[in-house]
């Protein structure tokens, strides 16, 4: 595995939703369904087709998010990365067991006008209220 990292997606990008082709295409392989640290606040941002999630870190009021760890070769992560659209963003994110992973994150700029939906505990969730 010295070769692939690990990433966290928590929204569109997740297994059998609308942009995971873009994680599979770059040798993106699925490792293990988990949760953050009691950390995070997730938001549906507006303006974004296919919908997408904001994960943001706080200091208070913090939830637990699922997610999805998966792995990919290294030399693809730049160019998987370079593809995330503002205000998303990579970050290092504290995972349930406190180890780290590099993932999806959110401007914090973008939460003002979005919908916290972090009380539903993940994206799929969110989905399934649709």
């Amino acid at each position: 595995m010295n070769n692939m990292i690990q990433v966290a997606v928590c929204g569109a990008h997740m297994s059998g939703l609308p942009l995971n082709s873009q994680l599979t295409a770059l040798g993106g392989e699925f490792v293990k369904a988990t949760h953050t640290s009691p950390d995070y606040q997730l938001f549906k941002l507006i303006g974004f087709n296919p919908p997408r999630p904001g994960l943001l870190r706080v200091l208070q009021n913090g939830s637990a998010i699922a997610l999805e760890i998966w792995q990919m070769p290294i030399e693809n992560y730049g160019k998987f990365v370079a593809g995330v659209p503002s205000p998303l963003g990579f970050g290092t994110l504290t995972l349930a067991d406190g180890s780290q992973v590099q993932g999806f994150m959110c401007e914090a700029y973008a939460t003002e006008d979005a919908i916290n939906i972090s009380h539903l505990g993940g994206w799929r969730n969110f989905l399934t209220q649709l």
